[in-house]
């Protein structure tokens, strides 16, 4: 027993001794996927929201539904990860005040915009809602009835709108939302906002009521176009739900 002790000692003397000679990298190679791996998503209807005030808007299809134009990565990461999160962080600062039974838009007009986590989170919480609630698999080129027609009148025709908007998107610094509004005068105007800031909250560059909104957040399209935010806002404009911004600017006009 004492020899083989003595034998162990001497060991880890040599090996002490070599190791303060020599210094070891240890590479460890994580194979990159292959194209014919796949991500796993999960379902829209499996994101709920932490009990509270406000729920999450319902996504109607799935996550690929609106592909090529939007990945499918994307959209998860952004409806279960991006909204998700703003819509728990205002619930939780909304828990036990006067503000939590309140409509959203009755929030935003009492809304105290020093108070930068609320402003933040409720901002989110609305801007990602609307964007959600616009998008549709489905391809409509354009409006129809009343709110195509309110297009022409203030724009000239959609085609000049659609380029406004495009160009209006361009000018948004950094983080920031692109939106059409009803105006104070009832007339459709585009505005841009930084960061989660909206046309509801007060002191707005220019307040109205938003009935389309487009996220210029990195998040909502960098995976699949990078520096390309213009492609991304003309792709989007491809799944645009005009049926459902025709409700939106119906309920804005509605005395």
């Amino acid at each position: 027993m004492k020899k083989y002790v003595l034998l162990w000692g001497c060991f880890l003397i040599i090996s002490s001794a070599s190791c303060k000679r020599k210094k070891y990298t240890e590479v460890v190679e994580v194979p990159l996927p292959s194209k014919e791996q796949k991500v796993t998503l999960g379902v829209p209807d499996d994101v709920k929201a932490q009990e509270g005030a406000f729920e999450l808007v319902k996504l109607p299809f799935g996550y690929d539904a609106l592909q090529p134009d939007i990945d499918a990565l994307t959209m998860e990461t952004h409806y279960s990860k991006h909204y998700l999160t703003y819509t728990n962080n205002l619930n939780q600062l909304l828990s036990g005040t006067d503000l939590e039974p309140l409509p959203i838009t009755e929030i935003f007009k009492k809304l105290d915009i020093s108070n930068v986590d609320l402003k933040n989170n409720l901002g989110g919480y609305y801007n990602h809602s609307l964007y959600f609630e616009i998008l549709t698999p489905k391809r409509q080129a354009q409006p129809k009835d009343t709110l195509a027609a309110t297009i022409d009148r203030d724009f000239g025709s959609f085609d000049n709108f659609k380029n406004q908007f495009i160009d209006a998107t361009g000018k948004v610094f950094g983080s920031g939302w692109t939106w059409l509004i009803v105006n104070k005068s009832g007339k459709l105007e585009i505005t841009n906002t930084v960061n989660q800031d909206n046309p509801l909250m007060p002191r707005a560059e220019v307040p109205g009521k938003p009935i389309l909104g487009i996220d210029l957040w990195e998040h909502a399209y960098y995976l699949e176009y990078q520096n390309r935010r213009k492609k991304y806002v003309e792709s989007v404009f491809k799944h645009i739900n005009w049926d459902k911004v025709a409700e939106k600017f119906e309920e804005a006009t509605t005395p």
